[in-house]
């Protein structure tokens, strides 16, 4: 072999190791180094996750992300279950996975009608409390929680789902007893408990024209009353059709330019059939099994997983042109196994509407992501 075509050989196999080098890192890159130029990418972690028990999830979820939420432990019937006594043992736990890998922790959820324990709203005879009862509790519960983990937890949900999808006010106990004046008392609290703390107001259906009119000016008489919100969370819990990607960009502009940050909050794409295909996200809502409803309790055909591929790609898509105005999109939960869509609203059934299947593995939107958000 002539020198100069051992010279040729020689840089043939030094490109092609780096070829080879190249295609294995973008391989073993996680959605977090993909996007980390882009928005925060989190995750909900559940209490099997958060001690341990699930190290295989715990592996993925650091390789993956950067931000962490918790999807039940720092709710009101877990954190304070009885008067005066407060639980931090999860909480503490959540707090600490997060601190240890460097992540972004979110505080979920402080003021919330649903999950909050029975005790809250009623007085010793089970009557309705007062209002005065009511907001003392409210602010004790609140200014205790962010004290312990002041400097620590970074943003807080601070109010849940306060408003109807027909941009009405939701008669809370909260609505009820205390007036609409409960949301910018609970945030003033927060505040105070942690200055250094973001903010958030939390809801579903956002991309709804009426809800979308009414959390804008929510925030707006906030905001005039001196109250920050750092970002306003919208619940990314959608279907195969609905809500149009359009309508959801729509509200991402509407909310940007009150000089907040959006997140997408609580993202999944459930692929199961409905009891009603516009009905929001309230946990309450509750209908009766039937096998009709629950068609690909056997594997999902393939067919079915390419509309919900094609539908995260245009999602992602939309999101990443927004990626000035958007600091954090959160999935619920890590893998289909573990997402409360499988109980919701029909218990007992296999939705997939995670990004991760049964089995811990990547589904091809993964992949799909990362080249998008690291496309030249």
């Amino acid at each position: 072999m002539t020198t100069r075509r051992l010279l040729l050989t020689n840089v043939c196999l030094i490109v092609l190791s780096l070829c080879v080098a190249g295609c294995k890192a973008k391989t073993d890159a996680g959605l977090k180094d993909a996007l980390k130029d882009k928005f925060l990418i989190g995750v909900a972690m559940n209490t099997e996750q958060i001690t341990g028990a699930d190290s295989i999830s715990d592996r993925l979820i650091e390789k993956h992300f950067n931000s962490i939420v918790a999807e039940n432990c720092m709710k009101g019937e877990i954190i304070q279950p009885v008067e005066g006594e407060f639980d931090f043992s999860l909480s503490d736990q959540f707090v600490r996975f997060g601190e240890k890998h460097h992540m972004f922790i979110i505080g979920h959820t402080l003021v919330w009608h649903s999950q909050a324990p029975k005790w809250l709203f009623v007085d010793e005879k089970g009557k309705s409390a007062t209002r005065e009862v009511l907001i003392e509790r409210m602010k004790k519960h609140i200014t205790t929680v962010v004290k312990r983990y002041k400097g620590r937890v970074k943003g807080w949900d601070v109010v849940n789902e306060a408003i109807n999808d027909d941009g009405s006010m939701r008669e809370t106990p909260y609505y009820k007893i205390i007036g609409k004046e409960y949301i910018k008392m609970a945030f003033q609290f927060a505040h105070e408990a942690d200055p250094k703390a973001e903010l958030y107001y939390n809801d579903y259906s956002m991309a709804k024209p009426a809800k979308r009119v009414a959390v804008v000016k929510l925030v707006k008489k906030l905001q005039a009353e001196g109250i920050k919100v750092a970002a306003i969370g919208m619940q990314g819990h959608m279907t195969l059709d609905y809500p149009t990607v359009e309508d959801e960009e729509k509200s991402i502009e509407a909310f940007a330019k009150l000089g907040t940050k959006v997140m997408i909050t609580e993202l999944d794409m459930g692929v199961l059939p409905l009891p009603d295909k516009k009905m929001g996200a309230e946990v309450s809502q509750k209908f009766k099994y039937d096998s009709i409803m629950n068609p690909y309790a056997k594997g999902l055909p393939d067919s079915v997983a390419d509309v919900q591929l094609k539908r995260y790609t245009e999602l992602f898509n939309m999101l990443l042109k927004h990626s000035a105005q958007i600091e954090r999109v959160t999935l619920w939960g890590f893998s289909d196994k573990h997402s409360w869509r499988n109980d919701w609203p029909i218990k007992g059934r296999t939705d997939y509407p995670l990004l991760f299947d049964r089995n811990f593995q990547p589904k091809t939107i993964v992949s799909e992501i990362i080249k998008m958000a690291t496309a030249p």
